[in-house]
């Protein structure tokens, strides 16, 4: 009974302690996520973090749109774009435990029309290959094939038997997002429900995500929704939303943090949302384990000597850090970063969305897991160390902009008539480009994709630069026309360099 008794007076003490320790550290972060946002230049942000089954923090900061500052919310809806991968891996563990699918099925025996660049793969190619991006594709090969475009999911994925390899099937990692469309394609084909549908009447719903949005077209007037912002003129300016809805399985979940918290909960209490369960606890383990192995870079050995391994499992990426594994993933949508993060030994659950293009989620997930996870007294500012690599690659980028504009040979000319460069160009994978004479200078319309047009001007030779007529994320480019033994353009190279779209797959011959 003594025992028992100083048992009982320890807790009446201690508690309150822990709890008073516990206010503090999240009053500390709250201060130091207010800072870091205004030091970024982030318009808008939205966190949340839960652990031990209850949320220690969940508020909107900043504004959801810089020309009417209505204020942030935790209940404003932002994109989430790829952290709705991992939705749709818990849709296939559904059925994988309903025994309605294999995680090795073949995905021609769903999807007859599935092909990839080579017989034996397409014919090999299974349902968990789908969703853990070891295809043999590089990191978001063919994304032009949906991104803004008119081209169904069914399109998408039959285009994508045009992509080229850059490694060996299952011989390394390689993101993939038109594999998770067709993972989409696969839910819908077993459910006789379309991937939204399955979403929500399996996973949104029980789990009281109401308000969570699958697709752009259900937004409505007088929804607490952010605008998404792109940084030009020396400010953030609100952008149009764009719709992915033929890519949704892979990134077309638009949801808030009040919401975000019960996806968290039913992560980290494997599949199990108060009494009911979405998936069984095998189900989790499979998802939050290594498929496909990515390593450890040099600087990542650097800066975070703890980590020690990193990989891809279903729909989420893995790694470990202060000697806990870390389930996470982020998202990057027209305008939105977002970040989800899991530590389940610790029942440790992070929510980061943001409404620009912005590298914050990564120094801001790693400030809340080192208040979390680390005992080091002395904490790093790991928004301060990333903000300095920001200003480092914007100084470099400027270099290299620089150095682009001086690579400028003055005072050439086309080989041909500038008439001569118009007509119809087309890519037997993406579809039809077309140029046409405006004055002195070209209009270019990518056919797919209506929000791809704009202008190109004479750069030098036979080389044009290209500049888009519609606000969005992508820079400035060049068009290449290349002529035939007789003269004339036989086909033209686009290059747009930047970090999510390869232009250079699009080989585009004239016909017209």
């Amino acid at each position: 009974m003594k025992r028992l008794s100083h048992f009982l007076a320890f807790l009446f003490v201690a508690l309150p302690f822990a709890l008073q320790c516990q206010t503090k550290q999240i009053k500390n972060l709250d201060t130091y996520l207010e800072k870091a946002m205004l030091d970024w230049g982030v318009p808008g942000m939205e966190v949340l973090i839960v652990k031990d089954g209850e949320v220690l923090l969940e508020k909107g900061y900043g504004v959801r749109n810089t020309e009417t500052n209505e204020p942030v919310t935790e209940n404003t809806l932002m994109a989430i774009a790829s952290n709705t991968k991992a939705f749709t891996t818990a849709s296939l563990s559904m059925l994988v435990d309903e025994g309605k699918i294999s995680w090795t099925d073949k995905v021609v025996d769903y999807l007859p029309y599935f092909k990839m660049y080579d017989p034996y793969v397409t014919q090999e190619f299974t349902i968990e290959d789908l969703v853990t991006h070891r295809s043999g594709l590089a990191t978001f090969s063919g994304d032009l094939l949906w991104y803004g475009t008119t081209h169904s999911r069914v399109e998408v994925i039959k285009r994508a038997q045009f992509l080229k390899p850059v490694r060996g099937f299952r011989e390394g990692y390689g993101y993939q997002n038109i594999m998770f469309t067709a993972a989409g394609e696969v839910i819908a084909a077993v459910s006789g429900m379309s991937w939204e549908d399955f979403v929500k009447q399996r996973i949104l719903t029980p789990i009281g995500m109401e308000r969570t949005l699958t697709s752009t077209l259900e937004m409505k007037n007088g929804m607490d929704v952010s605008s998404p912002h792109n940084y030009k003129f020396e400010k953030q300016i609100p952008i149009e939303w764009i719709n992915w809805d033929n890519m949704s399985a892979a990134g077309s979940i638009i949801s808030s943090v009040s919401e975000m918290k019960e996806w968290l909960f039913t992560q980290l209490n494997s599949g199990i949302h108060n009494s009911d369960t979405l998936w069984s606890a095998s189900r989790t383990a499979e998802m939050h384990s290594v498929k496909t192995a990515k390593g450890i870079s040099n600087w990542s050995k650097k800066n975070f000597p703890s980590k020690t391994f990193s990989g891809y499992g279903l729909g989420w990426d893995i790694f470990n850090y202060h000697g806990q594994k870390v389930v996470n993933h982020g998202g990057g949508y027209d305008g939105f970063i977002s970040k989800v993060a899991l530590v389940p030994e610790e029942n440790l659950g992070i929510v980061i969305l943001t409404n620009t293009n912005t590298w914050i989620t990564a120094p801001l997930t790693y400030q809340i897991l080192d208040e979390f996870l680390s005992d080091s007294k002395k904490k790093k500012d790991w928004s301060e160390f990333y903000l300095d690599i920001k200003n480092q690659v914007d100084a470099a980028d400027a270099a290299d902009l620089k150095k682009l504009e001086e690579s400028q040979v003055l005072d050439t000319k086309t080989s041909l008539d500038i008439k001569e460069y118009a007509g119809t160009y087309n890519s037997e994978m993406y579809g039809d480009l077309t140029l046409r004479v405006i004055g002195d200078q070209l209009a270019f319309q990518f056919e797919p994709t209506p929000i791809f047009r704009g202008t190109i001007r004479h750069w030098h030779y036979d080389t044009f630069r290209l500049n888009w007529g519609t606000q969005m994320m992508l820079p400035s480019g060049f068009m290449t026309f290349i002529l035939n033994a007789e003269g004339k353009v036989a086909e033209v190279k686009v290059d747009v360099p930047n970090p999510d779209f390869d232009f250079t797959e699009l080989e585009f011959k004239k016909v017209e």
